[in-house]
């Protein structure tokens, strides 16, 4: 019984929902909890309020929780190891008392690409706009005047852990979000650090990079201790103990790695809800810099080519709500997850190539396509088949299009190959819909698990049971392989070559049509 044994906790923050999953010492899931929440756009700014944010991860425990006790007859006053995941990237400034310097700057700004030009310059390495060191450049190159009061700059998973063990860490993989990673060193490049540290000697700040950057750990190292401040952040009722193992904390990507058995070599997985996001294991590193493609690492420090993509499923989600007002209005209520598995089956009765439907699902900016800011569109020609089923497919395929430009760098340029990609999240919680498309996009083989949906928080208790088994030594490959993944099933799906063609129609609409946007991205402006 789960009671009985060890239980091992991962909570991640996700775009839209905050999961938390319990898994056993058989890494399955026991119980399990979530708590919807959505970022706030706010003076032109992509932003969450921290009070939501323990909001949100207090009401998410107290239903994981009541969860436990309802199957077990028992409270849950015990975990072996906690870990804490978050989507990655942006900008949380601390000073020396802890204090937000600055409201949270979310990856999905694009706001930094001045600063992005000039670091991706003097480093000689891709830095996109969404990462830590841009933003905080951008905010210096803009005289901004917290800056020189910066104590500590982290993640929204390294706050979340400081705030719980009193420990400023953070895992490499999401520390590879923040600035370069030296893989072979396990820490943040010594040789950036310093040009990073030149470029603003001139400003006389009291700090350097590295002061105010958190410390890295790699799977399995590093653990910290709750606190009791820290469980009863977690917990008000003081149920939950101080001195639980918290294991390093994670980025989502690093956790998508984990939950679909992606960290070694010549592996690779898709990331699909809010954003999306493809990550493949390198055996070389790559022949130059591509703007478009972000050098991360592993949760464990392999180097990883990283194509990362802003806009997903946000404007599906619109119209999903849409329908669901219009059902409504003619008297017909429908379950929420019943209308997006309605919606979803329908694009596969489409037409190969969505009828002639243009889509482009930008909510906000698109830094592979060149957009500081989007506007979401749908455009047919007179004689386009405009069809329920079609129209579904166009937004689909719109949601894994510019993915597919990033893609292409690395099978194209780079002769990357992709032998099969496992897939998680939102994007593929409907049996097969996502994931044949995905395969007709990438033109490659796309499999899910059973946890396909829920993979982050599940990826992170993972990386929790790994900190507390550390002590046998056993790489984080081997035991992902050996002891979760292989009683696992998973369901792979080819692509087809009439889907495959049909997409590669799309695509060519999708290309023109960036001319559509931009005219409505300068032509449309915010009203307030």
């Amino acid at each position: 019984m789960a009671e009985q044994g060890k239980t091992f906790l991962g909570i991640e923050l996700g775009s839209t929902r905050i999961k938390a999953v319990l898994i056993d010492e058989g890494y399955e899931t026991v119980a399990a909890a979530g708590f919807d929440w959505e970022n706030r756009f706010e003076n032109e700014i992509w932003t969450y309020h921290l009070d939501d944010v323990w909001t949100g991860l207090q009401a998410c425990y107290r239903q994981l929780s009541f969860d436990y006790s309802e199957k077990y007859g028992s409270p849950l006053d015990s975990i072996d190891c906690i870990g804490i995941s978050a989507m990655m990237h942006g900008y949380l400034p601390f000073d020396k008392s802890g204090g937000l310097l600055a409201g949270f700057r979310t990856w999905r700004n694009t706001i930094t690409g001045e600063a992005a030009g000039i670091l991706t310059e003097r480093f000689g390495f891709s830095i996109p706009q969404r990462w830590s060191v841009a933003h905080l450049y951008q905010a210096i190159l803009n005289g901004e005047e917290h800056v020189k009061d910066i104590a500590f700059l982290t993640t929204l998973a390294g706050y979340v852990h400081y705030r719980l063990t009193g420990d400023k860490l953070i895992g490499i993989g999401d520390a590879s979000g923040m600035f370069p990673i030296d893989s072979e060193a396990g820490h943040y490049d010594a040789k950036m650090l310093r040009v990073f540290n030149e470029l603003v000697e001139d400003k006389g700040y009291g700090w350097k990079l590295p002061d105010i950057l958190p410390e890295i750990a790699v799977a399995g190292e590093g653990a910290s201790r709750l606190t009791q401040e820290g469980a009863g952040l977690l917990d008000p009722t003081g149920g939950l103990k101080a001195g639980i193992s918290v294991c390093p904390p994670e980025g989502d990507a690093g956790t998508g790695m984990v939950a679909t058995n992606s960290v070694a070599e010549r592996t690779g997985n898709i990331s699909a809800g809010t954003s999306i996001f493809a990550m493949i294991v390198l055996e070389r590193e790559l022949s130059r810099l591509y703007p478009e493609i972000d050098m991360v690492t592993t949760p464990s420090g392999k180097p990883v080519a990283m194509v990362h993509c802003n806009n997903c499923t946000s404007d599906i989600d619109a119209w999903v709500q849409l329908f669901g007002e219009a059902a409504a209005s003619l008297g017909a209520e429908t379950e929420k997850s019943f209308l997006y598995e309605t919606l979803y089956l329908a694009a596969l009765e489409g037409e190969p190539d969505a009828g002639g439907i243009f889509a482009i699902g930008y909510l906000s900016g698109e830094h592979t396509t060149g957009f500081e800011q989007g506007r979401p569109l749908i455009a047919r020609m007179p004689d386009s088949d405009f069809t329920l089923a079609n129209f579904v497919r166009a937004l689909l395929f719109s949601s894994m299009a510019t993915l597919k430009l990033g893609m292409d760098i690395l099978t194209e340029k780079e002769s990357v190959k992709l032998e099969q990609l496992l897939a998680h999240g939102g994007l593929f919680k409907t049996k097969e819909v996502g994931q044949r498309l995905m395969a007709a996009a990438l033109n490659a083989p796309v499999a899910v698990m059973g946890s396909a949906s829920e993979g982050g928080a599940w990826g992170i208790a993972l990386l929790a049971a790994f900190s507390s088994q550390k002590s046998e030594k056993e790489p984080l490959e081997s035991f992902l392989a050996n002891r979760v993944f292989g009683k696992l099933q998973v369901t792979r799906i080819d692509p087809d070559e009439k889907d495959v063609k049909g997409f590669a129609g799309f695509m060519e609409r999708y290309k023109a049509g960036l001319a559509i946007e931009r005219a409505a991205v300068d032509s449309l402006k915010y009203s307030k």
